[in-house]
């Protein structure tokens, strides 16, 4: 069965695709969070490494096709995706295909950042832009610090699908929120690293986030359940704590990047304070 989901939402319809699974360690996914708290949530395998999933979401509004995400990176090779447990059990060009839609049907491609496991198809295996006909919107600090790596931060960004795009002046560089298309915009939330941003669709009065690395699966919702990978995990708490309680109260939509069984949900007031989230019932589009 496909992963693919739809979700109507206003005059837009939200389609949430995958580029696969793969695993990362657990205690470096919930950083200071105790193994014996969030193993409940995401249990472990023999090597400590929990199950994740890739996310792409595409979202069809005024009649334009919007990628959110392009997947996970193909050119790292076999060790590479080993040690990733990567497994390609669908792709991002199986769940556009099944919706009659190929890499030139997209007009425009939002990257939340330009990790490997966000922005990896940029870029075909031959070194050309996957969607030719598409604008590449990224954030100027993000596209700067990918050029300007340092040990924390190198091994997630990868010049072959970065340089092609800009190269051949695809990138639409933006700086803080910004409108895209009429009620679809992005916004900067800093914390798993500077440029990061993420995803508002506001449309018939309602809203739905993609929240990027933020909250980079459901069980990451609580406020202290913050990823080791993040450069800046204080900022990313008080990213959270400015912006959660808001899409609460408008009773958003959430998506999120990695959450493996989960596509779509909304925040609820958590028993000890702050939020958790819950499953929202959608329609599978397989």
């Amino acid at each position: 069965m496909s992963w693919t989901q739809h979700l109507r939402v206003g005059e837009a319809d939200v389609y949430s695709l995958t580029d696969g699974q793969f695993r990362l360690d657990g205690g470096a996914m919930f950083g200071s969070v105790p193994k014996v708290l969030w193993e409940r949530v995401s249990p472990a395998d023999d090597l400590n490494r929990i199950r994740l999933r890739i996310n792409p979401l595409l979202i069809r509004l005024g009649g334009k096709n919007v990628l959110v995400e392009t997947g996970f990176w193909d050119g790292g090779g076999e060790k590479f995706e080993a040690m990733y447990a990567l497994d390609r059990d669908e792709t991002v060009f199986r769940g556009l295909s099944d919706l009659g839609l190929g890499p030139a049907d997209i007009d425009l491609v939002i990257n939340t950042h330009l990790h490997f496991d966000h922005a990896g198809r940029n870029v075909t295996p031959g070194g050309e832009p996957t969607f030719p006909n598409a604008r590449y919107v990224v954030q100027r600090q993000e596209l700067h610090d990918a050029r300007h790596t340092h040990e924390r931060s190198r091994a997630s960004y990868v010049a072959d699908f970065i340089e092609p795009v800009a190269g051949a002046g695809l990138f639409d560089v933006v700086e803080g929120e910004h409108e895209l298309l009429p009620g679809l915009s992005v916004l900067p939330l800093p914390g798993h690293n500077l440029g990061q941003q993420g995803v508002v669709l506001r449309s018939g009065g309602q809203v739905l986030v993609y929240a990027a690395d933020l909250i980079p699966t459901l069980a990451h919702t609580p406020y202290p359940y913050i990823m080791g990978y993040d450069l800046y995990p204080v900022t990313t708490l008080e990213t959270r704590k400015r912006y959660l309680p808001g899409w609460f109260e408008e009773g958003a939509v959430i998506c999120t990047p990695h959450d493996p069984d989960v596509a779509f949900a909304r925040l609820e007031e958590g028993k000890k304070g702050g939020f958790v989230a819950a499953r929202l019932d959608h329609e599978n589009t397989a």
